[in-house]
């Protein structure tokens, strides 16, 4: 069993009755071969990148599930004959969460490594100081900075 999320995009036009009945037949799609919605999400009307079938917009869905790639198969050939459906995409995306995982897990073992820094709170300069800071003029542009070497001039 595999982790997959399919988005796909339904015509704008359709009502809102029809869109939830293609999504009732593919999660029983996914549950009668032995796979699980986790989620399911619609992101409602959205504009196209470009036009898909002569339209600029198009109602986005979200499916997360857990199945057998012979289910993703099969779903994905269910969305290419429906005709409501413009464009779906499916992803295999528990590789990607077994990868975040394992560098979450090489970070925390890194962290407990290392000893924890501690960091001192920097110390206010006194007002002396501030005072001294006040009184010197700012440097003309093109002058040297105060303790730089002065260039040696030749005669």
């Amino acid at each position: 069993m595999r982790i997959y999320e399919e988005l796909f995009i339904v015509r704008p036009d359709l009502p809102e009755e029809e869109t939830d009945q293609l999504i009732e037949r593919l999660t029983t799609l996914i549950a009668g071969q032995g796979g699980n919605v986790d989620k399911v999400d619609k992101w409602g009307v959205r504009k196209l990148a470009y036009r898909v079938q002569k339209r600029t917009e198009g109602f986005y869905v979200l499916l997360q599930f857990t199945a057998k790639p012979e289910t993703v198969k099969e779903l994905e050939r269910q969305l290419r004959v429906q005709d409501q459906v413009m464009k779906f995409i499916t992803v295999r995306i528990d590789e990607k969460l077994k990868k975040i995982a394992k560098r979450k897990k090489s970070r925390d073992k890194r962290a407990a490594r290392k000893p924890a820094a501690t960091v001192a709170a920097p110390s206010a300069p006194s007002m002396e100081h501030a005072m001294a800071g006040a009184a010197e003029p700012a440097p003309r542009p093109g002058a040297p900075m105060p303790g730089a070497p002065t260039p040696v001039e030749k005669e």
